[in-house]
């Protein structure tokens, strides 16, 4: 065999060589990397971090499970703590219409029959079978579930549980916070309406205040939400020994109103009469305690029902604070006080009345021709405008604005509700100081002119109107009350007396403009207004473009309640203004003066309306049967969730009590019922009622049993012959 060649042996060698120092060059790197390695683990372990992240933290965020502990929103009461508003939870019904969804046994957890679905759900929401099954038959192959608009939305408890005893596959439901309001329709604007916040910085499920009370108080009733932290394993589950720690929420402070449910419900129900039958655009109603600033009873008109939503849409300013209109003559309080108060009433003098010039502009009595030559005396009760014309220039337009500044014109209240306007004055001409002595020229807010009310009836101290009463927080049990506030004293006693007498003239003088305002047996002193409206700078005509008003004080010798009502644009002016408004006037006032025992009217059978809200239904019938009143049942359910009226309110024996209870919404028969008792269906469901005739109801046009919902148009035909 022939030897390798050197060359060969050499290159062999070489090769073998450069192994050796390849294998010894990676071993030294295994090994060098190995020591980086240790180190570096070293480090983390001795250090607990990485990159500058704490590695012990990060593993507890990972297992660590925080969950919020929802804050209760303060609950909202009238002056006898009744509930008006509180917290509640809604719930939402969705299907499952995805052939797919099945559980691991294979049973559907589907809509698999869409048509007894249909019928079973049409009985529970205002949606009927055939729409319901129009929606679980959506034509999207790739829809997984359905909604029903919403017909499906913000159902009760109640709702929930019975949809569910029927045990439909497929049939599910969300909850959500709400907020419940369980009388409806009472003083809308001032308690307001909280929604959730659906904005991406808003906690999930959080209500917020868009409105009144609630709005202005929203961070006293939200409170601070709590939290639960604690560890989880890798699925999520609670791990059963890991430390938990609790951090209690802070619920929401309650509010208590000065608003007394009894006098609320009964205003409510008495404007709605007159709004319904003379379709005024804009009407208002405030009763304040002329002693403390009080507020007992306010509302308007257009209204809103907190709990269905129904007139929302077009009813979101609050006309009592945020709406500044001419008053008109009842601002003839005001300026027959400065007169008196600052020396410049000269009662038993004589002025020719019907016309007077100024600066050139002629200026009017409402009774086109006056009446003759006649004492100021005479101005007020007959409300003449030339009178008090001639009363601002003997008092000076100096004098004058300085009255008006006493008496808070054009100056914000106080009021704790949000947007509250200042009003204007317009005051450079010699014509614009005169009109404002019988309310043209200037604009204010209601409670602006309850507050200058104030001074008169109560012997020149002017009081802030008041809302709330008082502030209570249930975690530490401390309540704040709210003091009555006088605001000043712009006329004195004497003056404020004599201003209450010439308001007596207005009713019991033969030529007073407020006769039809007398209450039998009560001593009542009124002020009449008739305010024209500007609208693209100039009045308008016609016998209903005003802004008509009352403003009254009972008892006139002693004032404890100062009611005042305003009426814009009856649409229906069937009878005279001040006809129309003593329809609402009279009753409010005397309703809330039999509540006063200094002046008790005559017995009256009457009966005090017993709790039903929250009972069941035949427990709530067996109550009213047993009281002596009449009832009717709007819904399917078996609980009782709205009563009109309210408990606690002083009802006549026989008068008829509306239940709203669970379950659908369904119509009742009304045949033989009043118009006022329609009207309380209507504000306790949302739906709109027209009537036709007058009397009692003999045809609807909604059938009995059928189900209603706020869109629910309904048609009342009325005759003098009542049948049961």
């Amino acid at each position: 065999m022939k030897n390798p060649s050197p060359k060969k042996i050499h290159n062999y060698n070489k090769i073998r060589r450069n192994r050796v120092y390849f294998g010894i060059v990676l071993l030294m790197v295994v090994v060098g990397l190995f020591f980086i390695f240790l180190g570096r683990f070293s480090y983390i372990v001795a250090s607990g971090k990485l990159n500058n992240i704490n590695l012990k933290e990060r593993t507890n965020l990972k297992y660590q499970q925080d969950r919020r502990l929802t804050a209760v929103r303060g609950t909202i009461y009238d002056a006898n703590h009744n509930v008006i508003a509180e917290d509640s939870n809604v719930y939402n019904l969705y299907a499952v219409i995805d052939s797919k969804y099945v559980s691991n046994k294979n049973k559907p957890l589907y809509v698999k029959d869409k048509a007894h679905t249909a019928a079973v759900l049409s009985q529970y929401i205002p949606l009927s079978k055939a729409k319901i099954y129009g929606v679980l038959n959506n034509q999207d192959p790739n829809a997984f579930q359905v909604e029903f608009g919403n017909a499906g939305k913000n159902l009760s408890l109640e709702v929930k549980k019975e949809i569910e005893a029927k045990h439909l596959p497929g049939v599910y439901f969300t909850k959500s916070p709400s907020r419940l309001y369980p009388n409806g329709n009472f003083a809308s604007h001032i308690v307001g309406l909280a929604q959730l916040d659906n904005s991406k910085k808003a906690s999930n499920g959080t209500l917020v205040g868009v409105m009144g009370i609630e709005s202005y108080f929203n961070k006293v009733l939200t409170g601070k939400n709590g939290v639960r932290r604690f560890k989880t394993d890798s699925y999520g589950y609670e791990l059963p020994d890991s430390p938990v720690t609790t951090k209690k929420p802070k619920n929401g402070q309650n509010i208590t109103l000065t608003l007394d449910s009894r006098l609320q419900s009964y205003m409510e129900s008495t404007i709605s009469d007159v709004y319904q039958q003379y379709a005024p655009v804009k009407m208002t109603a405030t009763l304040m305690n002329a002693k403390t600033g009080k507020i007992l009873a306010a509302t308007q008109r257009p209204t809103f029902n907190p709990a269905t939503k129904a007139g929302l849409d077009g009813s979101w300013q609050d006309a009592l604070v945020q709406e500044a209109y001419e008053p008109g003559s009842v601002f003839k309080l005001l300026s027959l006080s400065a007169a008196i108060d600052s020396g410049h009433y000269t009662p038993n003098a004589y002025y020719q009345s019907g016309a007077v010039n100024v600066s050139g502009n002629v200026v009017r009595d409402w009774n086109y021709n006056g009446w003759g030559s006649i004492p100021f005396s005479q101005a007020f009760p007959r409300s003449s405008n030339v009178g008090f014309v001639k009363i601002e220039q003997q008092m000076g337009a100096k004098t004058w604005l300085d009255y008006l500044n006493r008496f808070g014109i054009n100056k914000k209240t106080g009021i704790t509700l949000p947007g509250e306007a200042s009003g204007s004055l317009a005051f450079k001409r010699p014509l614009d100081q005169a009109i404002t002595s019988f309310g043209q020229g200037v604009n204010v807010t209601v409670m602006q002119m309850m507050q200058a009310f104030s001074a008169v009836a109560n012997n020149g101290k002017m009081v802030k109107p008041q809302i709330v009463s008082e502030i209570s927080d249930p975690t530490t049990g401390k309540t704040t009350k709210t003091k009555t506030q006088v605001t000043g004293k712009p006329i004195s006693k004497n003056t404020a007396i004599s201003v209450r007498n010439a308001m007596k003239d207005v009713i019991n003088q033969s030529y007073g403009t407020g006769q039809v305002y007398a209450i039998p047996g009560y001593d009542i002193g009124v002020k009449t207004g008739t305010a024209q409206i500007a609208q693209n700078g100039a009045y308008l005509a016609g016998d209903s473009n005003y802004i008509f008003s009352v403003v009254g004080m009972a008892p006139i010798d002693d004032p404890q309640y100062i009611l005042y009502i305003t009426m814009q644009q009856p649409q229906k002016m069937t009878k005279p203004a001040e006809q129309i408004l003593a329809s609402a006037f009279n009753p409010i006032m005397k309703r809330a003066l039999e509540y006063n025992t200094d002046q008790k009217a005559p017995d009256v059978a009457s009966i005090t309306m017993p709790t039903l809200t929250g009972q069941a239904l035949t427990e709530a019938e067996t109550k009213l049967n047993q009281t002596g009143l009449t009832y009717g049942v709007v819904g399917s359910g078996d609980k009782v969730v709205q009563q009109l009226p309210l408990a606690k309110e002083n009802v006549l024996a026989g008068q008829r009590t509306v239940l709203l209870t669970n379950g659908a919404m369904t119509m009742p028969d009304v045949k033989g019922w009043s118009k006022n008792d329609v009207l309380k269906l209507a504000e306790i469901t949302g739906v709109k009622v027209k009537f036709k005739g007058d009397g009692y109801v003999v045809s609807q046009s909604i059938p009995a049993n059928h189900i209603l919902n706020t869109d629910s148009k309904l048609e009342i035909l009325l005759s003098s012959q009542k049948t049961e």
